[in-house]
């Protein structure tokens, strides 16, 4: 089955969405500890992260994005695209925004986007993202 095609004229290049249990997240950073927040999340997440009373929520809130984001460039994780190549910042006001290495950058100007849309939410037990690659 091929995904919708996204309509002609648009400047959306790419959506990609990703739910995960919090609890999953929990246990990894239980058992792998350090490994696991140095091969997925990029410095500064985990500065964020970890200063939150509960790191598992905000770390799960990432991860999500992660996957979104390679699901939107259509690439999911390997060579091409990677753990650390893109990264949830947060502006003044906490609202997050995507931002990406230069491998990333380079992938989603391939992709002929020039900026990612992100939008987090999470409860005590899951948490969500929605990406959006968009050209402008």
């Amino acid at each position: 089955m091929n995904p919708p095609q996204i309509p002609q004229g648009t400047n959306v290049v790419g959506v990609g969405i990703d739910q995960i249990e919090v609890l999953r997240i929990r246990e990894s950073l239980e058992k792998y500890g350090d490994h696991f927040l140095k091969k997925i999340f990029s410095e500064s997440e985990q500065k964020y992260c970890m200063d939150k009373a509960d790191p598992s929520v905000c770390l799960a809130a990432r991860f999500a994005a992660k996957e979104a984001t390679a699901k939107a460039l259509g690439t999911g994780f390997g060579a091409e695209f990677g753990w650390l190549d893109s990264e949830v910042c947060n502006g003044e006001l906490g609202q997050p925004s995507l931002s990406f290495n230069k491998k990333g950058k380079d992938l989603l100007q391939s992709k002929g986007a020039n900026k990612a849309l992100i939008s987090l939410t999470h409860l005590e037990s899951v948490a969500s993202a929605v990406v959006i690659l968009v050209s402008e």
